[in-house]
């Protein structure tokens, strides 16, 4: 009977041995990545999730092991990567030494702040209903010297690196961080000061100009027109922003029904900038607007043969004629649109 009990031990600690040590993940993929919430999981909860991912061949031998790496205690919540043909031994010493990956925030260009707590909670463990309210609080921003309208100045479109369990506060702490790397990069706080413009306003210009169009000549022109018409007082009667100020990005030509909306985003009732960013720029928008040319263009109108380029004009009678050009041809595409769509019904 002893020798019996001896032979199953040694059959028991072999196999123990080989789920340790020698066995390894099943999964196909180069490596596979797995979440763990202590607030809301168990260590039975993590043998599962592990299992379903086929990290480990079985729980039971997990759950045998957890105590002895102390993981209920050490391991805080987070995301890790597992390699392909890891072993269990490797993956309870990850998780006892939190050896949790790096994750990539790749920030473009957002429009609304709802935009912006959905890209959160895609990256981190943040879901987008904390995010939108932590955004949407002067007193979360107050830290970071911004309010909810100047929020998008904080953030400099790039690709960034953090842990899955990055909080709000500590999120924007980097963005902050690179926001002040990225002004003082590039001689861009005197060119700022160069254009009788903050910070802030160089961004919110450059937001405008990003919506304008895609074409980086036509964008440095355009922020010229734009500087000029601020330094004569005159408003700056900028399409994007009437989109913004009705929260509808698909409109693709603005009526004059539209002119009237009270919305203080409303560059052709309101003088000056618009109370913050209409989106994200990119860098080199804003760059474009800090290194905008002097000239003595006071319009802009997009060309006829709708090359998305635009015509640039020093006076009212030539931009008047341009954009007469453009709406002719405009209503003659949508003619033949309406009329190609209804013969198609």
């Amino acid at each position: 009977m002893k020798k019996l009990f001896l032979i199953a031990l040694l059959i028991l600690i072999s196999y123990e041995a080989y789920i340790i040590f020698i066995k390894s993940t099943s999964f196909p993929e180069t490596h596979v990545s797995f979440q763990y919430d202590k607030n809301t999981m168990s260590i039975n909860d993590l043998g599962d999730s592990l299992v379903a991912h086929h990290i480990i061949p079985e729980k039971i031998s997990f759950t045998l092991l957890t105590p002895l790496f102390d993981i209920q205690n050490k391991t805080r919540s987070g995301s890790f990567l597992v390699k392909k043909k890891a072993n269990l031994f490797s993956i309870l010493r990850m998780l006892r030494n939190n050896q949790q990956p790096i994750l990539k925030f790749i920030l473009n260009k957002v429009r609304t702040k709802g935009d912006l707590a959905k890209l959160i909670s895609t990256t981190f463990t943040t879901d987008s209903s904390e995010a939108a309210l932590y955004l949407n609080s002067n007193d979360s921003l107050a830290p970071f010297n911004i309010d909810t309208t100047q929020l998008f100045t904080l953030f400099i479109p790039n690709t960034y690196e953090f842990y899955w369990n990055t909080s709000m506060s500590k999120l924007l702490k980097k963005m902050k961080e690179a926001q002040g790397k990225f002004w003082n990069a590039n001689n861009r706080n005197n060119k700022a000061a160069n254009t009788g413009l903050t910070q802030e306003q160089v961004y919110t210009l450059a937001s405008i100009v990003e919506e304008e169009t895609n074409n980086d000549s036509d964008k440095i022109l355009i922020a010229s027109v734009y500087q000029n018409r601020l330094k004569k007082s005159m408003p700056l009667q900028a399409c994007p922003t009437i989109k913004y100020a009705m929260q509808d990005f698909t409109i693709t030509r603005i009526y004059e029904k539209y002119l009237t909306n009270p919305s203080p985003y409303n560059t052709y009732q309101n003088l000056g900038l618009p109370p913050g960013p209409i989106c994200t720029p990119s860098p080199n928008t804003i760059d474009l607007v800090l290194n905008a040319p002097k000239t003595d263009y006071l319009y802009f109108v997009a060309k006829a043969d709708f090359s998305g380029y635009h015509h640039f004009s020093s006076t009212y009678e030539e931009h008047y004629r341009y954009a007469n050009e453009y709406q002719k041809k405009l209503d003659e595409y949508q003619a033949k649109k309406k009329s190609k769509e209804a013969a198609n019904k």
